[in-house]
C-alpha cells in the first residue's frame, strides 16, 4: 500500500528549508551534481530581492509521503512575458522529484490548477524562474557537470514529464570548445579571415573598462535586449533586474573575458564569459557557513579556473544581415578562446543556442564548438 501523497504550499521559513532541501535528497549520491550555493537560490525565490517579482507572481510547493519531502516544484506568472507574446502562457520551475510518476503527476497538476486559475491557456518550462535564469530539463550530456547558471537533472525527467502530457517545445543546447582538441584550431583560421574583413579598421573589440563597470554593463545590456528580442521566448532584462544583474557577476567577473564591439565608436556588440564558479563550489554542499566563505575567497583569488561559460554574445539586430555581424562574434569568440588557451583554461561552454538558430550554431561549429548537452522545454495545453 502507497502512503498518502500530498503536495502542500509553502508558508514558512521551515516550509523554505525544506523546499531548499529536495534536490539533495534527488542528487544523493550523484557525482555530478554540484549544489548551488542555497543564499542565492533564496534570493532567486524570494519576492522581495529578486526584481523578477516587480512583473511577476509565483507559488511554491513541496510534495510529501509520510511527512518526509519528495519532491517540490514552483509556477509563475510572468506579465513582461505576457506583455510581449500575449499568448496566455505561464511556467513551471524549480522542479525537483524522486523517480516517481505520482509525484510528478501531483506536484504538475498543482501547478497547473494555479495557472489555470489565473487565466493562463499553456504551461511552460522549466523556469527557474524565468527564461533568464536556469531553464530546461537534460536530454543529453549527463556524463558531466553543469557549469554556473546552465540546469542539471536526471535522464528520468524528460520521461516522467512526457508521461504527464507534456510535449517539446523547444530544445537548447551548449557548446564544447575543448582547448587540447583538434577542432578548435580553426579559431585561429576564422581569426584571419575576420581580420580581413576588418582590414580597414570598420570595428573594434576591447575588454569591459572596470572602471565604468556598471555604466559598461548597462550599455551591453541594452546591446543583448536589441540582439535577442525577436528570438524565441524572450523577455526584456527590465531596469531593476539589469541593477541586480550588474551587483551579481561584479564580483566574479574577469574583464578580459568581457569584450564590447564598436561599430564606428558606437557599442554595438557584447561577448560575455564568466569564468566556471562551480568549479569552486562543488565540494561546498551549497553552504559558506561556517568555513565556506574563506575557502570561496581564496579559490577566487589564488586558484585558476580550468572552465568558463559564455552566457552573452549578440550583435545589434540592425547588423544582423551584414557581413559585420558574423565578423564582430568570430573575432570575439576567437579572442576569447585565445585568453583562455593563454590563461590555462582547459574548455568553455557557450550556452544556450537555440536548436534553430541556424547562423550562430554554424560560426561555433567553425570555431571548433559542438554540442554537449540539450536541454528541453516543455509544454502542455491547460485545458
Amino acid at each position: 500500500m502507497t502512503d498518502a501523497l500530498e503536495v502542500r504550499e509553502v508558508r514558512t521559513r521551515r516550509d523554505l528549508r525544506r523546499f531548499l532541501d529536495v534536490p539533495y535528497l534527488v542528487y544523493r549520491g550523484d557525482p555530478h551534481w554540484i549544489a548551488p550555493l542555497r543564499q542565492e537560490v533564496k534570493k532567486l525565490l524570494s519576492r522581495t530581492k529578486n526584481p523578477f517579482f516587480e512583473h511577476a507572481e509565483a507559488c511554491y510547493w513541496i510534495a510529501e509521503r509520510d511527512g518526509r519531502p519528495v519532491g517540490r516544484i514552483s509556477a509563475q506568472v510572468n506579465r513582461l512575458h505576457l506583455e510581449t507574446h500575449r499568448d496566455a502562457t505561464g511556467n513551471f520551475g524549480f522542479l525537483e522529484a524522486i523517480d516517481d510518476a505520482a509525484v510528478f503527476e501531483a506536484l504538475l497538476a498543482t501547478a497547473a490548477d494555479w495557472l489555470r486559475a489565473r487565466g493562463m491557456k499553456c504551461m511552460l518550462g522549466p523556469y527557474s524562474p524565468s527564461i533568464n535564469d536556469e531553464i530546461g530539463v537534460m536530454v543529453a550530456g549527463f556524463g558531466r557537470p553543469s557549469v554556473i547558471g546552465m540546469a542539471y537533472s536526471p535522464r528520468y525527467y524528460a520521461a516522467r514529464l512526457e508521461a504527464a502530457g507534456f510535449a517539446k517545445a523547444k530544445d537548447v543546447h551548449a557548446l564544447l570548445f575543448d582547448m587540447a582538441g583538434d577542432d578548435i584550431r580553426e579559431v585561429d583560421r576564422l581569426k584571419r579571415v575576420t581580420d580581413r574583413v576588418n582590414a580597414s579598421g570598420q570595428f573594434t573589440i576591447r575588454p569591459i573598462d572596470m572602471r565604468r563597470f556598471e555604466t559598461e554593463m548597462r550599455n551591453a545590456i541594452d546591446v543583448y535586449n536589441d540582439a535577442w528580442s525577436e528570438n524565441w521566448g524572450f523577455v526584456p532584462v527590465t531596469e531593476a533586474e539589469v541593477k541586480h544583474l550588474i551587483a551579481s557577476v561584479r564580483p566574479i567577473v574577469d574583464p578580459k573575458y568581457v569584450l564590447l564591439g564598436e561599430v564606428d565608436g558606437e557599442l554595438e556588440a557584447i561577448f560575455m564569459t564568466l569564468l566556471n564558479l562551480n568549479e569552486a563550489i562543488a565540494d561546498l554542499g551549497g553552504r559558506l557557513a561556517p568555513f565556506g566563505w574563506a575557502k570561496l575567497l581564496w579559490r577566487l583569488k589564488r586558484r585558476p579556473f580550468k572552465s568558463g561559460r559564455v552566457m552573452l554574445a549578440g550583435v545589434r539586430r540592425r547588423h544582423r544581415n551584414s557581413l559585420l555581424s558574423p565578423a564582430l562574434l568570430s573575432q570575439m569568440l576567437a579572442r576569447t578562446i585565445e585568453t583562455g588557451r593563454v590563461s590555462g583554461v582547459d574548455w568553455l561552454e557557450l550556452s544556450w543556442i537555440l536548436e534553430d538558430n541556424a547562423r550562430s550554431m554554424a560560426l561555433c561549429r567553425r570555431a571548433g564548438g559542438r554540442i554537449y548537452k540539450t536541454y528541453r522545454i516543455y509544454e502542455k495545453p491547460l485545458v
